[in-house]
């Protein structure tokens, strides 16, 4: 996979987690009210889980690693009775701050340097166990277990590679995060047959997670065939499948398989016969897709339909 198509993966990540940023910060805002509606509770714990599972696919482990903390820290909301007041607000507006800095970070020029990743990380470490264990203060019995600040909980055990994600018995998203970063990487290498028998092979992997859902087998078949026709390149097919198979398995976590649909782009994809491009809005880029895809007589026809049509 190109840098392009790289980078428009990453778009597509960043674009996702600034929404989940606002919801994220105004719940945490107005907290005091949030504890007490299960939903927007349900929410802020969405927010959190999605921005760490785009994170865990791409690789992004600190943003990951932030994100999941305060997963955990509302999960806490859920299982007990909690009394908000401004210290325990202030503790998660910084540890919203600390998810906030590393996407600004991820987003700009210089990308999320490793030096950065460390101090950053580092100064967080301390503000999620404060958190976590002005939470367990807080925390009323409500006949449940006590609360387990993650830092003292003992890690899972890690399952061996060779497995498959169904196999090892993981949690739905976190099963097809794993399919996902497994597609990322080959997408990312030569687009041989062998590299397109894989990644089908994952398509059906995905598609084995939920049986039932007839929208999540379409869109897994579809992603199938598009990824079977040797006239797409791997650049044009990683943005359109990996986002389309990501955002209908956080429906289906989030249980909400009526608003899963097969987007547009992969169904040209699938039903396309001929090499099917994205092409930018930018100029530059486009001309740029346009010359590695096309010979020069391809081209110049191509000049002359425009200017036919203006």
């Amino acid at each position: 996979m190109d840098a392009a198509s790289q980078q428009k993966i990453l778009g597509y990540f960043i674009e996702e987690a600034k929404e989940h940023l606002e919801t994220l910060e105004q719940g945490i805002l107005e907290l005091s009210e949030v504890v007490d509606d299960t939903e927007r509770v349900n929410e802020l714990f969405r927010a959190a889980h999605s921005v760490k599972g785009g994170a865990a696919m791409l690789g992004y482990t600190s943003i990951q690693k932030t994100a999941h903390r305060l997963e955990d820290a509302f999960k806490v909301f859920k299982d007990n009775t909690i009394t908000v007041d401004e210290t325990l607000k202030s503790l998660f507006l910084n540890a919203y701050d600390v998810l906030q800095e590393l996407l600004e970070k991820l987003q700009s020029p210089f990308g999320l340097q490793e030096e950065e990743i460390e101090k950053i990380m580092g100064e967080a470490d301390p503000q999620f166990s404060e958190l976590q264990k002005y939470l367990d203060r807080l925390a009323v019995s409500d006949n449940r277990d006590p609360v387990v600040s993650p830092e003292v909980s003992p890690p899972p055990a890690t399952p061996a590679p060779s497995r498959s994600p169904a196999a090892m018995g993981l949690p739905f998203g976190q099963q097809v995060r794993e399919l996902l970063q497994q597609m990322l990487g080959l997408f990312r290498q030569d687009a041989t047959p062998e590299c397109r028998q894989q990644l089908q092979k994952l398509c059906i992997e995905l598609a084995k997670l939920n049986k039932k859902v007839k929208s999540w087998q379409q869109l897994l078949k579809a992603s199938h065939k598009a990824i079977a026709n040797p006239a797409h390149r791997f650049s044009t097919l990683a943005p359109i499948v990996l986002k389309s198979i990501k955002e209908a398995a956080d429906h289906l976590e989030r249980n909400e398989p009526e608003r899963i649909s097969l987007p547009t782009d992969l169904k040209n994809l699938a039903i396309a016969q001929l090499p099917y491009i994205l092409i930018p809005t930018e100029p530059k880029e486009a001309a740029q897709i346009l010359n590695s895809a096309f010979s020069e007589a391809q081209l110049a026809q191509l000049v002359q339909a425009l200017k036919h049509r203006a």
